[in-house]
């Protein structure tokens, strides 16, 4: 799987709204972060555009991705935020947008789709913060070591509770996967989560716990979770009517049960203490030990 370059200062950076609308002050906030990095901001045209639950038709959003992708003077591609409407592009991105001239991807959530999208085109991405969301610093700290091609232990949030062991052991393997509702929206597609003796990586926000429950369930029937090398869960935050200790009980009844490492409460997703992964690359789960650590580097030199 091919790396694309890493960011070095004065890298230019696209800012680009592929799925739901941006708030008022998200591009602004973006282009700050873009800036203190060292980096230069390119934003795309239609990046504030809207059309009902979407950051603009979809010839506008793919107008916005396709110059991200093709720009010979864009180094990387930082979404500015999820929602909904990823997948309405796949099958109309070429793969040799990404393929000819290698640039990094940043974002997760519905972004996930276009994860899926880059690892079906052969090329390494981050599951990462989008550019004008909130984080921790020690987060921003880690995913500017990412993007500039380093590797290590996947930091640990001070604010959150520690990693939770749903099976132990431990397991190396290439990072794929993102969001839970994404994962499964895209079994039976070209663009489906290709997980054996890999490691997958789960985050999920505002679902109940019967859906949480019905997609994992989804996972296992597909034989997704038949052939992984591990599992690693991140946060699943805002779970109506459920409290942490449903979560983690559904948690060990779909996956407690997998011959492979597992671990739940790794500091990903939806918060602010959300430690980027290098999709693509190898790593090593010790879900004994509840640590991540990235063995090989997203990006080169």
């Amino acid at each position: 799987m091919k790396a694309p370059r890493s960011l070095r200062p004065g890298a230019v950076v696209a800012l680009v709204a592929p799925a739901g609308p941006v708030a008022v002050g998200v591009v602004e906030r973006a282009v700050a972060r873009v800036q203190a990095f060292g980096w230069t901001p390119r934003v795309g045209r239609h990046a504030a555009s809207r059309c009902g639950y979407l950051a603009g038709r979809d010839a506008e959003r793919l107008a916005d991705l396709a110059w991200a992708l093709t720009d010979p003077e864009i180094d990387a591609v930082w979404f500015l935020r999820g929602g909904y409407g990823s997948m309405r592009l796949l099958d109309r991105l070429e793969p040799a947008w990404l393929r000819q001239r290698p640039r990094l991807l940043v974002g997760f959530s519905d972004t996930t789709a276009l994860h899926a999208w880059a690892q079906r085109a052969g090329v390494r991405s981050v599951h990462g913060p989008h550019a004008g969301g909130c984080l921790a610093p020690w987060a921003e700290t880690w995913l500017a070591t990412l993007l500039q091609g380093g590797t290590g232990v996947l930091p640990s949030d001070p604010e959150a509770p520690p990693p939770r062991t749903l099976r132990p052991g431990v397991a190396e393997g290439r990072l794929v996967g993102g969001n839970l509702s994404l994962v499964g929206a895209l079994l039976g597609t070209p663009w489906a989560v290709r997980a054996r003796r890999a490691i997958l990586v789960l985050e999920e926000v505002g679902e109940p716990l019967y859906r949480l429950d019905r997609l994992l369930t989804q996972l296992r029937l597909a034989g997704v979770l038949r052939s992984v090398a591990g599992v690693a869960v991140g946060r699943i935050t805002q779970v109506p009517d459920a409290d942490e200790a449903a979560v983690e009980a559904l948690l060990r009844d779909r996956l407690g049960d997998l011959a492979v490492p597992v671990v739940w409460h790794l500091p990903f997703g939806h918060v602010d203490g959300h430690a980027a992964l290098p999709l693509g690359a190898r790593a090593r789960l010790d879900a004994t030990a509840g640590r991540l650590v990235v063995l090989e580097p997203v990006a080169r030199p």
